[in-house]
């Protein structure tokens, strides 16, 4: 099965953030989702690589979204800061 999109998630306490986008870098959609409606939202998405910051819960999401098809890739903090747009302390 091929995989043409990839979503970046942003694991939080009570709201995940989702940024997905092909492959090649054209953006697909920006979603904010309650813990409660993530995994039932990516149930609905077709099989994609979800990219997660390794966090406590990470692993937990990361078997999850493996069970409903997705390749998952978690990313070492240090890896991440980069990508941050906005300043956070």
């Amino acid at each position: 099965m091929s995989k043409d999109t990839m979503i970046g998630v942003d694991l939080a306490k009570s709201v995940f953030q989702l940024h997905a986008a092909s492959m090649t870098g054209e953006p697909k959609f920006r979603k904010k989702l309650p813990r409660s409606a993530f995994a039932a939202f990516m149930a609905a998405q077709p099989s994609a690589v979800i990219v997660m910051e390794a966090c406590g819960s990470a692993h937990y999401w990361a078997r999850e979204m493996i069970r409903l098809g997705h390749e998952v890739k978690l990313i070492a903090p240090h890896y991440v800061k980069p990508f941050v747009k906005r300043q956070k302390k």
